[in-house]
């Protein structure tokens, strides 16, 4: 396990709830940046302290390896960096009590390294430095500077292993011949709701409409308009997917249930009444209503995937 500092002044408020971290490979003049370069050291249990706005906001824990990816939807945050950088997914939990490391420099100090510290000796944080690595010491203190417990985050945080998707995704890779083709690559697990396009889902949505849960290890990013028919920046928009219990993905994707823009759930008369009944979902039943650019795919879901009319 290794420890990380991330600098997210601009874009806490996307990585943080988004499950992710996100850098560009170079800086603009493409001169390379060590605190760039950092995000491909990066490994799967690796645990990672948020600095944002002079607090440490949240600890996470790192899912998988950095993978090539198109920029996320930071909206005006990162408008000057390039559209392809690297991605690592990252599970954060926020800190009920902030931590100000400039209050604790005495227990602090003499665990800064040398080269790339992520704070000046007075307590301020290096405004040049995103994602820096921290001896196994500092991150201890930081732990229990947070009143956080390291084994109850190893554990509710832990990398989620989906063997069977990953091993879809890599045989559509292999026969696809696009191995090395890392924006293609990126589409491929747009289909499979990883990625970037799970990333983008994540930054509008925040659980299961239907069932509330909001545990993302218990969640799907499902497209609305589907991936086989949308083009390629559909297939990765965050407007054209939601995250949805297995279940619930599953009567979505295949047509027996859909939504109306003001967010009334509504079923196929091909679905058994029984299925609603035994999975304990309400007939009558509104979820929220929908951004403008996710209605767009909904009417484009209700009309070519919802089975209202189709004979059996």
């Amino acid at each position: 396990m290794r420890y990380w500092w991330v600098n997210q002044n601009q874009t806490y408020q996307y990585e943080v709830p988004g499950g992710f971290l996100w850098s560009p490979k170079t800086r603009a003049d493409g001169v390379r940046n060590p605190f760039y370069e950092a995000m491909s050291n990066v490994r799967p249990g690796d645990i990672v302290f948020s600095f944002c706005e002079t607090f440490i906001k949240a600890i996470g824990v790192a899912q998988a390896s950095a993978e090539t990816s198109p920029k996320p939807k930071f909206r005006k945050a990162g408008s000057n960096w390039a559209d392809i950088g690297w991605l690592v997914p990252v599970e954060f939990r926020e800190i009920v009590n902030p931590i100000k490391p400039k209050d604790f420099m005495e227990k602090i100090r003499p665990l800064l390294a040398d080269k790339y510290s992520p704070l000046m000796p007075d307590g301020r944080g290096m405004q040049v430095v995103y994602l820096t690595e921290i001896s196994e010491e500092f991150g201890k203190l930081l732990i229990s500077l947070s009143n956080e417990n390291l084994i109850n985050i190893g554990r509710d945080l832990a990398p989620v292993n989906n063997i069977e998707v990953d091993q879809e995704i890599n045989l559509e890779i292999k026969f696809s011949q696009i191995e090395g083709n890392l924006e293609k690559i990126q589409l491929v697990k747009s289909r499979r709701g990883q990625g970037i396009f799970k990333s983008n889902v994540r930054l509008i949505e925040d659980r299961c409409r239907v069932t509330g849960v909001n545990n993302i290890k218990h969640l799907r990013a499902s497209h609305i308009k589907p991936w086989s028919q949308s083009n390629d920046e559909e297939k990765i928009d965050g407007f054209n997917g939601l995250l949805l219990s297995p279940h619930i993905d599953h009567l979505f994707d295949n047509g027996f249930i859909s939504f109306e823009d003001n967010g009334d759930l509504f079923a196929s008369k091909l679905l058994s009444p029984n299925v609603l009944e035994q999975w304990n979902i309400e007939k009558v039943r509104n979820v929220g209503n929908f951004t403008e650019e996710q209605r767009y795919y909904l009417n484009f879901h209700r009309e070519k995937v919802f089975k209202e009319n189709i004979a059996i």
